[in-house]
């Protein structure tokens, strides 16, 4: 059947996929290297705590049941956590899922979902999905602008999405500009407060946006355990919302979207005070000695709230980026953003980043 792309629905059919950061293994069959380093995806380089470690293990034995597809005891945590109600709580596989479900849930193809500029793939990719007009707002240095979203809400916006700290360029807004904004949306917009990385943003600058959702029914906060909790591979997000938003995403969320692993050791993650202690160190140190490192190479980068930095190369970063694979470095090229001169590095241990450091050197020299 040769017309079966004009089979699906039109959004579908025009949709470039998501596309990851290069797997280890990938570069390993490509290149034959090895010793690779990866500060590509924003993982933790610190890896899985021993607490969800051990919580892994002690639940292999029951895997041949299925999950608890509500997620209780999960749930009951972090609503013990965030002073909630397990009512205003929705689980995804990751917190991507949830930002798929809200679009699902409130967006229709006449409606409009607004957005920032150099912000998450996710974002226009799940409005596209529904068939949904994507209006897509100027940033500010690299940031969002939210005067300027406000003033594209009409009478069709469903769902403005806001990412805070950004990705990928690690911008912060302050919290009176968001509850200032999120005052003055209209009572049919939905605002989803995508917070995948609140854990890395220094106490001063927190923002306490979960004391929101009693004053702000149309308030999504979506946090997840890939980052900080070192979980990427289990696929662990939730929201936080009032109670009948969180109604409505359970209504469509998938029945056991989070494997019994995932579950367990999300729970464990979830009071591993020390593992995200060290997690944080780890970051506010390497976040150092990268950007002194391009600051001793005459680069500028965004400053960033993040487990990452964008550094700018003043120049095509695709050569960069290709170079670098070549010597067992791999970083994130971030052209789909309209970024072509920049690079997104995550922060890796001292020694990674020592290694990348060193690699970045040479090939800037041999460029």
């Amino acid at each position: 059947m040769n017309n079966i792309y004009s089979l699906a629905v039109e959004g579908v059919q025009k949709l470039i996929p998501y596309k990851a950061g290069k797997p280890i293994e990938e570069l390993e069959r490509e290149l034959g290297v090895s010793n690779i380093v990866k500060l590509a995806s924003n993982e933790n380089p610190l890896g899985i705590g021993e607490k969800a470690r051990t919580a892994i293990q002690s639940a292999i034995a029951d895997l041949a049941l299925y999950p608890d597809g509500s997620g209780f005891n999960l749930k009951t945590a972090l609503a013990k956590k965030y002073s909630v109600s397990t009512e205003q709580i929705t689980l995804g596989n990751g917190s991507n899922e949830i930002l798929e479900l809200v679009a699902r849930a409130f967006v229709a193809p006449e409606n409009e979902v607004i957005f920032s500029q150099y912000a998450f793939a996710v974002y226009p990719i799940v409005t596209q999905a529904v068939g949904a007009k994507a209006v897509v707002t100027p940033a500010i240095n690299y940031g969002h602008d939210l005067n300027e979203m406000l003033v594209r809400v009409t009478t069709k916006t469903r769902v403005v999405f806001i990412a805070n700290p950004n990705n990928p360029t690690g911008t912060l807004l302050k919290q009176e500009a968001i509850q200032h904004f999120i005052n003055l949306l209209p009572e049919h917009v939905i605002c989803v407060l995508d917070e995948a990385y609140f854990e890395f943003v220094s106490q001063n600058e927190a923002i306490d946006s979960v004391s929101w959702l009693q004053k702000f029914p149309n308030l999504i906060i979506t946090r997840t355990f890939s980052k900080a909790y070192g979980l990427a591979g289990l696929r662990v997000g939730y929201s936080l919302s009032s109670v009948a938003i969180a109604d409505l995403l359970n209504r469509i969320r998938q029945p056991f979207n989070n494997n019994s692993l995932a579950l367990v050791a999300a729970e464990a993650a979830l009071n591993d005070v020390k593992h995200v202690r060290e997690t944080i160190d780890n970051n506010l140190a390497g976040m150092k000695q990268l950007t002194e490192g391009f600051e001793a190479l005459a680069l500028s980068w965004i400053p960033s709230a993040g487990n990452f930095v964008s550094v700018d190369l003043k120049q095509d970063g695709m050569p960069i980026y290709e170079a670098l694979l070549q010597k067992g470095v791999i970083v994130r090229p971030v052209g789909v953003y309209q970024m072509p001169s920049f690079l997104r590095i995550s922060i890796g241990t001292h020694a990674e980043n020592t290694k990348f450091l060193t690699a970045f050197k040479d090939v800037l020299t041999h460029v």
